[in-house]
């Protein structure tokens, strides 16, 4: 069963491999990284490691028991018992849950290892998937967001909203 780890250096092939490999299908979804993110992509992921030591982020990957990359699973921005949610899954790992599954282990990560006790998300209009995941995991809708001129949604899942 795939499992979240915290991301580290050796970890960077494979997410590397992970974006390229779904570019195309998050794109439909999400504004694109654009040539510079995969073109940087080594010190880019140096410097995701070195914000993380500071505590300010924490991200994860969702990974397959032969060390695929399946899914990214961030908290951002941690401060005051704050932190946005973000992630992203494979196309070849939707339709199994395994994004909801990642997304509730992260609110319990966030609570227990980070003191994070409200959570925020925003996501695109037109990404039903990542609504539904939201919803499943007890996080509401707050108001609009706009993403790189994409109509979106804001959400809260605050500590008092049980989990499914």
């Amino acid at each position: 069963m795939p499992r979240l780890q915290p991301l580290r250096a050796e970890h960077a092939a494979a997410v590397l491999a992970f974006e390229r490999e779904n570019r195309d299908f998050f794109a439909a979804s999400v504004p694109d990284r654009g040539d510079a993110f995969f073109a940087e992509f080594r010190a880019r992921h140096e410097a995701r490691l070195a914000e993380q030591a500071t505590g300010a982020i924490a991200f994860h990957l969702l990974v397959d028991e032969d060390g695929e990359v399946l899914g990214r699973f961030n908290l951002i921005d941690i401060a005051d018992g704050e932190a946005e949610v973000g992630y992203r899954l494979a196309e070849k790992a939707t339709g199994r849950g395994l994004a909801t599954s990642a997304v509730l282990e992260l609110c319990t990560l966030a609570a227990e290892c980070y003191g994070v006790h409200t959570l925020r998300a925003e996501t695109t209009l037109d990404n039903a998937a990542s609504r539904a995941v939201l919803a499943r995991t007890g996080f509401v809708p707050t108001g609009t967001a706009d993403f790189a001129g994409r109509p979106g949604l804001t959400y809260v899942r605050p500590s008092t909203t049980p989990a499914p």
